[in-house]
């Protein structure tokens, strides 16, 4: 069955799922070594697919009553071998200082070794198994987040879901964890996705719960939409040569990346979940269809044709979703001074730098040449340039010059590597990709360096920046 978009686009339903790809693509074989996580671990490990490392598995009750506790570290991760839709999994995060055998897990609540226990009798009962069979209990080393994801990340590990039919990856999404999802990327117990655009590796839509669109991380104001993901290519291949190992010719590959080994396989998927087609705003049987058929005979060309057949839209999608333009990391401006007058140049686009800075023979063009020479008279050696003093430092100097500084708006403390300095500031019109800014920004000799504009991150909360962008 095959349901629609708003606009018309076509999304492939689970029944057609199944019965158009599952079943015809996807043998017994290959569907058991899938549905054994300690299995299918071993088996991409003996292929050289870096996968988590198993710490201890418990596969029977007289096992469980043996097991020493002691062996497990402060944080782990506790998995049935047969779960499905992330069901049974438990992570710890940390153990209780002056406590035997005491964890504690996302919500920071604790959990003892007897919990432990008869969490892992659960498992052994078959109650997280996708056919409701006894099952193993495996303990896995917990990933470390990367920095990059924190912002994002409710307590867990955010992953990748590539789909990958005929040795082409054909759609993907990011899938972070939050606090309804109790820490884990799983979108059923609500965890969010965002599509990733094939091409770049840069994320889209996201969606969570019952496909709600949401534009920011939940509790924050970061955008969802514009993570680039490291790795992207790695990840690509990964998920490509997970295929051709597995036998899997319909696979959803999880990917996560750790701090400090990179990109790690979580799991195989042969019965990927179809929200990903929600978070992509676009549907799974069109891509599917395209790529049928085609003769991929290298890891590399399926990388390729996934990427050039299903990418490179990504600035006009995200344009769309967000409301922001997309911008490279330089870009040539307009600037609009005293009684209009006009320059352009080319500027850096810094998201490290706070505050907007000209240099200063272009102020002087700009009409602020009194402003520059006035304030180069200022004697500013007195103040003393430290963080903490920088609000009586700016209120002081204000107080004491702004009648004698024509056109000044207010004064830069700025405190950098190579050195700190007061600047002046002035306010100017900055026109970028069409869109007019009024600007504060700080005049210094930039005569040196390659762009005369640096455009700071106080001017860009109407744009996202694409780093690929020429």
């Amino acid at each position: 069955m095959l349901k629609f978009f708003e606009n018309g686009k076509k999304i492939l339903g689970m029944n057609s799922r199944n019965l158009s790809y599952i079943r015809p693509c996807n043998l017994s074989k290959a569907k058991r070594l899938a549905d054994d996580k300690i299995l299918s671990k071993k088996f991409l490990k003996k292929a050289g697919i870096p996968v988590p490392k198993m710490i201890a598995k418990i596969s029977s009750s007289n096992a469980l009553e043996k097991f020493d506790w002691n062996v497990l570290p402060s944080s782990f991760a506790l998995k049935p071998s047969r779960g499905f839709g992330g069901e049974g999994i438990l992570v710890v995060y940390g153990k209780k200082k002056d406590a035997d055998n005491v964890w504690i897990k996302a919500d920071g609540s604790l959990i003892t070794a007897e919990d432990l226990k008869n969490h892992v009798r659960n498992i052994l009962d078959g109650s997280f198994s996708l056919a409701g069979v006894s099952d193993t209990a495996f303990f896995e080393e917990r990933l470390k987040l990367l920095k990059l994801f924190k912002p994002y990340a409710f307590k867990g590990i955010p992953d990748i879901r590539v789909i990958v039919y005929n040795k082409v990856p054909v759609m993907a999404m990011l899938r972070l964890p939050t606090r309804d999802s109790g820490g884990k990327a799983n979108l059923q117990q609500g965890a969010i996705g965002a599509g990733i655009d094939l091409a770049s590796g840069i994320t889209t839509t996201a969606v969570q719960g019952k496909f709600k669109i949401i534009e920011y991380a939940p509790e924050t104001r970061f955008l969802l939409s514009g993570i680039k993901i490291p790795y992207w290519a790695d990840i690509l291949k990964l998920a490509v040569q997970a295929q051709e190992i597995s036998g899997l010719g319909f696979l959803g590959a999880d990917i996560a990346i750790d701090k400090d080994l990179g990109p790690v396989f979580l799991e195989l998927n042969a019965r990927p979940g179809l929200s990903i087609q929600i978070a992509n705003l676009a549907g799974l049987k069109e891509r599917l269809n395209r790529v049928q058929g085609l003769d991929i005979k290298t890891i590399e060309r399926g990388v390729k044709v996934g990427q050039n057949l299903f990418g490179g839209e990504i600035e006009e999608g995200l344009e769309e979703i967000s409301g922001r333009k997309v911008i490279g990391t330089a870009e040539k401006v307009k600037l609009i001074g005293k009684d209009g007058k006009e320059i352009e140049a080319e500027a850096r686009i810094d998201t490290g730098a706070h505050s907007s800075s000209i240099d200063a023979d272009l102020a002087e063009q700009l009409g602020f040449e009194k402003t520059v020479e006035e304030f180069k008279k200022i004697d500013t050696s007195g103040y003393i340039l430290r963080p903490e003093n920088e609000a009586i430092i700016k209120k002081d100097f204000i107080e004491k010059y702004k009648m004698q500084i024509p056109d000044l708006a207010d004064v830069a403390v700025i405190f950098s590597s190579s050195g700190s300095s007061i600047r002046p500031v002035v306010k100017v019109n900055i026109i970028m990709d069409h869109i007019e800014l009024i600007s504060s920004c700080n005049i210094t000799n930039r005569t040196d360096l390659k762009y005369p504009i640096i455009i700071g991150k106080r001017n860009l909360g109407k744009f996202l920046i694409d780093v690929n962008k020429k």
